[in-house]
């Protein structure tokens, strides 16, 4: 019986230095998989990256082996309480620090962008116009550098916003360097520099990144280099724990931003999430509730005028709760158009930001200082656009009937003086030489029907809309959600202007729908967006009408091309595997598809050390079978030589054994007591050692070592029969990294296990290029 499990094993693995020598092209399913963009980038996207590291998937699986299922009998109440309590803390932490963050960047950048315009309107009341640009666009253009050095030199990750790489850790793909400590420190300072520096980026999405930095950090104890060895910080050595810390980093960022607790769980189990359940909520939602706490004593802190000449800006948002909307039945027409534009602009965003995304590429390929001249670049372009458009526009008498100050000067205010005489202001210097927070509570204002002219709402849409497309993608952290929402709420007010008395809906309202639709139509989301919009301007009379525009814009933009969240997926190269697949997947099997890829790799029960080391030295697989003889009863007719599947093995856990040397001078099963002694089941769980670091003699080469306690015996296996629908399925929802095939019948002499999905094998683009003549298949979208 031994003899034929030898031959199974052998005939079910092949050599690794062969198939490296063959013909590329004889395998089609490996062509995608090779060509296949399978590293990720540590800039704002794949294209425009440096750094290069191999894409890996995340152990989300309980790995069922001896050692945890003997870790998890003896572990006491106090044991589970206290990993509970501990849950529960960094839930609290991960909220606290968010909170203390978010309020040090928008202070920082409310002090330093106000002294920066009270700077340029000392001069300007001068007329001394030439010296203002250029300590408006000096100032900006330091702080552009640092942010750019920065990103470029330390931390290139820390650039673009985070939120696709956040989402595609949650998907089960590891994101290297994502959440380091480095990043989180650049991801700061370099939020404050652009920011305040004026370019057309928030920092909402920083703020996401550093919110799931925070919780990755908490969860492995610190630093790389740094991290703690308290034992009780072993309960989140893995991935399911550090993936339920990440959500709940990721909620605390937008709430943070947005001041929007609700809008912030919502956000992350619509958008970023794609495994969730209750107790993850009730966290998510505990993490955002401390992070409102915080803003809201800060808040509290800075109205008694402690946080510097300018700290209140940045916190307050965009409240419009002491303004009462009034809209009837017939004002639906207007607001669907509001939708159905948003829809349309938002997928045009997305096209044309992807043809710049491609542009950037060849720029940034030359080298660093490339990347951090380009980013000066857009920044001096940004100053004299914002500096000088205010001069083309005409001076407006300011109304005797409004109750605000008219004109201003310097940082803040509904209406600039800028270069106009006593008793005038310039509507277009009141949206363009502010900062971007400023330049939306402006636009939102109500009851100011005349304050801003339709030839100056229309420069500033225009100038958004360029800003918008060429400032993201340089070197520096950005955000999405800011710069949408100035295109947005442009539009809308000029589409408010347009209606006039056809409409009795104010064009504040008219502002905040258009901005809500074009974020809409650009990020395809619906529930979260809805409430982070009431939440943001506190107002519940917005409901009805807002859920009407989110939806139609949503629906416009899906018919024309993906979110733009799933764009930048895309040009990362990043494996992301969608919820929904697609129709053609129904007419493949699993079966097929497990025959197109090369030979599985199994190793037996008890595996001599010299095939271990050969197979880790011959094949990048991260996981193989474990055969063993069956010992089944006569009466079940399978005959001699049958041969079951004991499990999988990880490659981690092989580098791992050879590592501590737990070699057998004889082939036997070894007794639980001494897998104990030599493997805690928490050091199993660490991040995979490197096989090139081991060396073994060539009489250790002749020992053998025991799999058995190492193995997970209850791997996901599907039938070779199953369509790769329903495979996908399956593997997205459960968090799978590997998935076997097993034979539909099982019979003498046939291995228990044909073939191991991965998350490459169930990407689209490669099944195709393997079985081309499916894209032809019709069908539905596959739920």
């Amino acid at each position: 019986m031994e003899e034929d499990l030898h031959q199974i094993v052998n005939s079910c693995n092949y050599n690794g230095e062969e198939e490296e020598q063959g013909d590329p092209e004889s395998n089609t399913l490996n062509q995608p998989l090779v060509k296949a963009n399978r590293t990720l980038s540590s800039t704002p996207l794949a294209l425009v990256g440096t750094k290069v590291s191999h894409i890996e998937s995340l152990d989300y699986e309980i790995n069922e082996n001896d050692l945890f299922k003997h870790d998890w009998r003896k572990r006491s109440k106090t044991q589970v309480l206290q990993y509970i309590f501990l849950k529960w803390t960094f839930a609290c932490l991960i909220g606290l620090f968010t909170g203390l963050i978010a309020t040090l960047i928008n202070l920082a950048v409310e002090n330093i962008a106000g002294y920066k315009l009270l700077a340029v309107g000392h001069f300007l009341a001068q007329e001394r116009y030439v010296t203002g640009l250029m300590v408006f666009a000096g100032g900006n253009l330091g702080l552009t550098l640092v942010a750019s050095v920065l990103c470029v030199c330390f931390a290139p990750t820390a650039a673009g916003p985070g939120i696709p790489e956040i989402k595609a850790y949650l998907n089960g793909i590891d994101t290297p360097n994502m959440f380091g400590a480095t990043t989180m420190i650049v991801k700061i300072i370099g939020s404050i520099g652009a920011v305040a520096a004026g370019l057309d980026l928030g920092k909402e999405g920083p703020l996401v990144h550093i919110g799931t930095c925070i919780a990755s950090l908490l969860g492995q104890g610190g630093p790389d280099n740094h991290r703690l060895k308290w034992r009780w910080l072993r309960y989140f050595n893995n991935d399911r724990d550090r993936r339920d810390l990440i959500t709940c980093g990721s909620a605390a960022g937008v709430c943070a931003a947005f001041r929007s607790p609700v809008g912030g769980v919502l956000f992350a189990l619509e958008e970023v999430a794609t495994w969730w359940r209750s107790a993850l909520l009730w966290r998510t939602f505990f993490s955002t509730a401390v992070v409102v706490v915080v803003l809201r004593e800060f808040i509290e802190i800075c109205n008694s005028g402690k946080c510097g000449l300018f700290g209140r800006g940045g916190l307050i948002m965009f409240d419009v709760s002491h303004v009462t909307y009034t809209y009837h039945a017939t004002d639906i027409i207007p607001v669907m158009l509001i939708g159905v534009i948003g829809g349309v602009l938002g997928s045009l965003y997305n096209h044309f930001l992807h043809k710049v995304l491609r542009l950037y590429n060849l720029i940034n390929q030359k080298g660093k200082i490339h990347k951090v001249l380009l980013a000066l670049t857009v920044s001096l372009f940004t100053s004299v656009c914002l500096y000088g458009l205010p001069f083309l526009a005409k001076c407006t008498p300011c109304d005797p009937s409004i109750e605000e100050r008219c004109p201003t000067n310097g940082r803040s205010g509904n209406f600039k003086q800028f270069h106009c005489p006593k008793g005038y202001y310039s509507d277009l210097a009141t949206l363009l030489l502010t900062t971007n927070d400023d330049a939306v509570r402006n636009i939102f204002s109500s009851n100011t029907p005349n304050e801003f002219s339709m030839g100056s709402l229309w420069i500033f849409f225009v100038l958004y809309c360029i800003l918008g497309l060429f400032t993201f993608g340089i070197a520096t952290p950005s955000g999405l959600f800011l710069p949408i929402i100035l295109m947005g709420s442009a539009y809308g007010r000029m589409l408010g202007g347009l209606m006039g008395s056809y409409t009795s809906i104010d064009q504040g309202l008219y502002a905040v729908l258009g901005a809500a639709s074009l974020m809409a139509g650009s990020m395809r989301m619906t529930v979260s967006l809805c409430v982070i919009f009431l939440e943001l301007t506190n107002n519940l009379l917005l409901l009805p009408i807002t859920m009407i525009v989110l939806l139609i814009a949503k629906t416009v933009g899906d018919s024309f091309n993906p979110s733009i969240y799933d764009i930048i997926l895309h040009l990362k190269g990043l494996p992301f595997l969608e919820a929904n697949p697609e129709p053609w997947m129904r007419n493949l099997s699993v079966g097929e598809l497990g025959d197109a890829k090369p030979p599985v790799v199994t190793l037996q029960g008890v595996e001599k050390v010299a095939k271990i080391v050969d197979v880790l030295r011959n094949t990048t697989h991260n996981a193989f079978p474990v055969l063993d003889e069956a010992e089944v009863p006569p009466q079940m007719g399978l005959g001699t030589g049958a041969i079951e599947l004991h499990g999988l093995i990880l490659r981690a856990h092989l580098v791992k054994v050879l590592k501590k040397r737990w070699f057998l001078t004889e082939k036997r099963r070894t007794e639980e007591w001494e897998v104990r002694e030599k493997f805690p089941w928490d050091e199993l769980a660490e991040r995979e050692d490197n096989f090139d670091d081991v060396a073994i003699t060539s009489s250790e080469m002749q020992m053998y070592v025991d799999l058995h306690p190492l193995t997970n015996t209850t791997p996901y296996t599907v039938m070779e029969n199953m369509s790769v629908a329903k495979a996908l399925v399956l593997f997205r929802q459960v968090g799978l990294r590997h998935l076997l095939i097993v034979p539909r019948i099982q019979a003498s002499g046939r291995s228990p296990v044909i073939g191991i999905l991965t998350r490459q094998d169930l990407r689209a683009y490669n099944i195709l290029q393997a079985f081309p003549h499916l894209e032809k298949s019709k069908g539905r979208k596959a739920h």
